[in-house]
């Protein structure tokens, strides 16, 4: 009976312990690989528009991918402002140019890099907390498609060019509205 016993507490103690390495091995490679695509984003030249309360903003720099894969930003917070959305330029099937919100987040492909500047894709702050003075410095949290995140400290300056005209796509608690992103047109452009 106590070899039995024995026997049996032995195989026990063996399958807790191939359970326990089982268990602890998924999520450190799981860790290990986001933090490696996390790694491999960066920020550079990152600053914002100067903007009121409860206003909006937009937000730029450049998304810089070391990886060796393709890297998707999928959203971006702030506590600087209710909402931020991922924004592009493009032109409608009337030929006008629209700002709306990006379908598929932004890109950066593998060694490259992905642009967010004014008249084209950016970062949209709306609903914004306090306002944004110049030499102010906002940190924004870019998620990526595998769900890590990077933060970027975006330094806040005054600048009138492309004056952008959002129209109403915000209400009054500083969320866009259905279909906003659509007809928003874009006027006058400027390089800066």
């Amino acid at each position: 009976m106590k070899k039995l016993t024995l026997a049996a507490a032995v195989l026990a103690l063996s399958a807790a312990g191939l359970a326990g390495c089982a268990a602890t091995d998924t999520p450190a490679a799981e860790t290990a690989q986001t933090a490696e695509q996390a790694a491999a984003l960066s920020v550079t030249g990152a600053w914002a528009k100067a903007a009121d309360a409860g206003g909006m903003t937009g937000a730029f720099g450049t998304l810089e991918n070391s990886g060796t894969e393709d890297l998707t930003v999928v959203s971006a917070s702030t506590p600087a402002a209710t909402a931020v959305e991922l924004h592009e330029v493009a032109m409608d099937d009337d030929g006008a140019m629209v700002m709306r919100e990006i379908e598929g987040g932004f890109v950066v492909p593998a060694g490259g890099e992905y642009l967010l500047e004014p008249g084209a894709s950016h970062l949209m702050l709306m609903g914004l907390q306090d306002g944004l003075l110049a030499g102010d410095t906002v940190t924004i949290t870019l998620e990526l498609e595998d769900g890590s995140t990077v933060e970027m400290d975006a330094t806040t300056k005054d600048f009138a060019g492309a004056n952008e005209s959002y129209g109403d796509i915000s209400g009054a608690d500083g969320h866009g509205t259905e279909g906003d992103h659509g007809s928003t047109e874009i006027h006058g452009h400027a390089d800066n």
